[in-house]
Formats: structure tokens, sequence, C-alpha cells
């Protein structure tokens, strides 16, 4: 067992605090990774805060994890020491259901094991990478590109798949004409990733604030959804929309800018339920759908198309101690676009 330096809720209502916690020996299909980046998502906020249901305290977050490997089993052939590597919003699945053998853990029928805040095979409760180091299986570590900056790229083990999946599933491409839902951390990637793959990409977001940045990500066009006129002018527009949003929107509004047969994806997940009236969705045979994350194949796919085309996420670094301030600034729409803690000041 190794003891390292971490930051937990001790409740839903507390601040996070720095305490220690421990992690499990090397076992032969183990993955020991010293965390060197680590970034804060709004799943984090949501989960410590038990607006997604209850959950064990104290609790370490975290599922978007780079480092280095500095210790491996005895049966590890995909890692060395040394490796740059990462870790997203899995742990480990069953490994025999449908959905795993077919290379999608993050469907995995009997539940996959999440970073946090899940029960782990030994039956304790997984901690995740507001810490100074991690254990993790080896199927369940990716490679890091080494053109990709190791500071910035931890974001992309949970924003860039979260919308990287849907992008790649409903074939956004040349000829698509995409819409993006909200310009935050999960947005932007989404506009960076669906213009790299080739689609014609609209961003809307509650005002033109962020517009500078949206084209200069390579969109063609950034809309007001506070201004009724923009759902009059993008009528019948979009083959698909990705919605980014984790909070209640007007979703028959939004469902009037696709096109027949055009699909709306949600991987924004407001805690309370968003209502669809069927007329919405019948006159124009739309599809309304939800995505989560990636199979690990698929992230490394992501991450590789990510050094290829040169994309990362807008960050700014922090100290741990900032965490409880950058909570605040996220929940406030404070920061372009994703907090990523220096895991160095742990120590």
């Amino acid at each position: 067992m190794r003891t390292v330096n971490a930051y937990a809720a001790p409740s839903a209502t507390e601040p996070l605090v720095k305490t220690t916690i421990t992690r499990r020996d090397v076992g032969p299909d183990d993955v020991m990774i010293d965390i060197a980046y680590a970034g804060i998502c709004h799943s984090d906020i949501h989960t410590v805060r038990g607006e997604w249901g209850p959950i064990e305290y104290p609790q370490v977050v975290g599922h978007e994890i780079v480092g280095h490997v500095t210790e491996v089993g005895a049966n590890v052939t995909k890692h060395q020491v040394g490796d740059r590597v990462g870790v997203g919003c899995m742990v480990n699945s069953c490994g025999e259901c449908e959905q795993c053998l077919a290379g999608q853990e993050q469907y995995c029928l009997k539940g996959n094991i999440g970073t946090y805040a899940s029960v782990d095979v030994d039956g304790s409760t997984t901690q995740g990478g507001y810490s100074q180091a991690v254990v993790v299986d080896q199927d369940f570590v990716l490679r890091v590109p080494e053109s990709l900056d190791i500071e910035k790229v931890a974001p992309l083990l949970c924003a860039g798949i979260t919308t990287y999946s849907p992008l790649h599933h409903w074939k956004a491409g040349p000829g698509t004409k995409v819409a993006v839902i909200g310009m935050g951390g999960l947005g932007h990637m989404a506009v960076k990733i669906a213009v790299a793959l080739g689609a014609e990409v609209t961003v809307l977001s509650q005002t033109t604030s962020k517009e500078a940045d949206s084209l200069r990500y390579g969109a063609k066009a950034h809309y007001a959804t506070k201004d009724a006129d923009t759902f009059e002018k993008l009528a019948n527009s979009f083959e698909l929309i990705i919605n980014t949003v984790s909070a209640k929107l007007d979703m028959q509004a939004y469902l009037g800018l696709l096109k027949v047969d055009g699909t709306l994806v949600n991987v924004g997940a407001p805690p309370e339920p968003l209502d669809v009236p069927a007329f919405a969705l019948i006159p124009r045979r739309l599809s309304w759908a939800g995505s989560a994350i990636g199979g690990i194949a698929e992230t490394q796919e992501m991450l590789d198309f990510c050094a290829e085309h040169d994309i990362l996420p807008e960050t700014e670094l922090i100290s741990a101690d900032q965490v409880n301030e950058a909570y605040e600034r996220v929940l406030s729409s404070d920061v372009r676009y994703r907090f990523v803690i220096d895991a160095a000041t742990l120590a």
C-alpha cells in the first residue's frame, strides 16, 4: 500500500480539504502512475455535491489524469516505466459482456467501474485524480502522444472523448452541418474536434461574449440563444446538434433547429429532467439521443487524432489549494475553458 496526498470532499456541503489516501499495491496486471496533472470537470462538482445521487465520503474526484508510469505488474505488456500515460473516466469493467467485448466499456452491461465514487473490484470506493498517484489495470491506461503538451492534455480524457465519441458515431464530417450548444469545457472541444473532422460548425451560446473564440477555433458562426430570432433564423439548419450544457433547456426550441432525420445528442447531464414533447420529434423523424464518453480503443483513437490535428483544450493551471475557488468559478462560467491542477503542488 502507498499513502499519497490528495484533496477530498468530506461531505456534500463542505469545501474540499487536503488529506491522505492509500493506493493498493501494484498487482500483476496493474500500472502505478505518478500523477502530473488532473483536470477539473463539472461532473466532479455534481458528484461531490450529491447532485447525481448519494456517494460515500470522504471522496477524491478527478477523472482527467495524466502522468508517468513508475511501476508495472508482472503481466503488464502495454506500458513501461517512464511512459507518458493517461486515465479517463473508467478504471475497469466486467470485460465479458457484449459491450465490453465490442470495445464499448463505457456501456458495460454490468456497469463499468468509474475512476471515482465507484465500487472497485476489492469492494473499496475508487478515489480519483486530485492526488499524487493512482494504480490502474493496464487495459484502462492510455498512451499520451509525445506531441501533446502534458500540461494541457488532461481534459482530453473526459471533455475530449465525450465530444469526439458522438461526433464520430453520428459521422460528422465534410458536408455535415453541426451545432454545438454551450461554449464551455465540453463545448470548445466539440468545436475544435468537429472542425477537424471537416464539419461546418455553428456555436449556440447564451450570448456573443465568446464569439471571437468560436470563430478562432474554426466555427463558421456563433449565435446568442438569448435572442429569440436565433431560433427562427436557424430553423431546419443542422444534421447534428451536440448539447454540452448541464442545465435545463427548452428542448423543443432546439429540436426545431434540426433538419429532417436530424439528431440532437445530450452529453451535458443536468440534474433535473428535460421535457421533450412527442410532436417535437414526430413530424420530421428527429432523434434525441445521449452519449457517454467512449471505450478505451476510441479514447486512444481520439488522443491520436488530437495529436495529428494539433488539438488541445484551452486550460488554466492552478495549484491544488485553489480547487474550491476553481469550483466556484466553474459554476459562474469564469474559466476559458478548463482548470488543470498541478499535482506537484500536493507534495
